[in-house]
């Protein structure tokens, strides 16, 4: 079984790369986030394709900002948006979270909050919301898989540069500790110790192409999945070209690897700008809508 997220950045956008990545890869899970559309609008525009290349999906977003998806083919049973206990913001609960079965692992979708800034209310709702998934998925399924932007960089070596990012969020003591204390496999790392990769890029200043990035979009499963991983990589050619999301696809095969364990990151950067070089961040963190 293939399972992938992605944040897409905004789903409607990225129609003409999704549904093509879809064929070429042909994932039998797909964890999608940001989509940025209500339920009825995602239906409406993906529905008869996702039908046609045999998904099921289930999607929670209330239009705009946020929103998330679970695309399978390989059963799609229980689903439940959100979580228990999830916590609100602004007095909203936030489409951030949607959850289903698929072959037989319980499969969460998840787009974890920014933080914003370091002490902001923003900051204390992320390390709130992520303490109350960990309390949900305790109670849960054993066999369980979280895939999702969790916007933390687990480790200094999931940065192009520790010091680029001395104040800013995703890297911070206490973020990491909460994604620590999940308890959980981080497949791609655990196979892959030690490697440069990562997930995001931001879209300015040519930090794709120098390969100036972090590593926060994850997947965190139980020990009884992570077994039976064949293969864990980062699909870089899907954030390459024209109108691409600032993040890739993170995909882990279960029990075969159609591709092979081809790498931890698939097509290689060409020409990656070295650590400790003194580059800046173009901005502070992305804006967290």
């Amino acid at each position: 079984m293939r399972i992938a997220t992605w944040n897409v950045n905004s789903v409607r956008m990225r129609v003409p790369r999704l549904l093509p990545w879809l064929q070429q890869r042909r994932p039998d899970v797909v964890c999608l986030q940001e989509t940025k559309l209500s339920d009825a609008a995602f239906a409406d525009l993906l529905g008869e394709q996702l039908d046609g290349l045999g998904y099921r999906f289930a999607h929670h977003g209330h239009g705009q900002w946020n929103g998330v998806a679970i695309l399978s083919r390989v059963g799609l049973d229980e689903v439940t948006p959100d979580f228990e206990g999830q916590p609100e913001y602004a007095g909203v609960v936030e489409a951030r979270a949607i959850s289903a079965t698929c072959g037989g692992v319980r499969v969460h979708s998840l787009y974890v909050p920014n933080g914003r800034t370091v002490g902001s209310d923003h900051y204390d709702y992320k390390l709130a919301w992520l303490d109350a998934l960990r309390a949900a998925v305790a109670t849960g399924p054993a066999h369980v898989a979280l895939c999702g932007d969790m916007n933390v960089a687990p480790a200094d070596a999931d940065v192009f540069d520790p010091a680029a990012y001395i104040g800013q969020t995703h890297v911070t003591g206490p973020e990491r500790d909460r994604i620590a204390a999940f308890g959980l496999v981080d497949v791609v790392r655990e196979r892959w110790p030690g490697e440069r990769v990562f997930t995001y890029w931001d879209y300015r200043a040519g930090m794709f192409h120098k390969d100036l990035g972090m590593r926060i979009d994850l997947v965190l499963t139980s020990r009884s999945v992570a077994d039976r991983v064949a293969a864990a990589w980062v699909d870089r050619q899907a954030r390459k070209g024209s109108g691409p999301s600032d993040h890739a696809p993170v995909i882990v095969d279960l029990d075969s690897a159609p591709d092979g364990d081809i790498g931890p990151v698939v097509p290689p950067p060409s020409n990656p700008v070295k650590r400790g070089r003194g580059v800046r961040l173009p901005q502070a963190p992305r804006p967290d809508k």
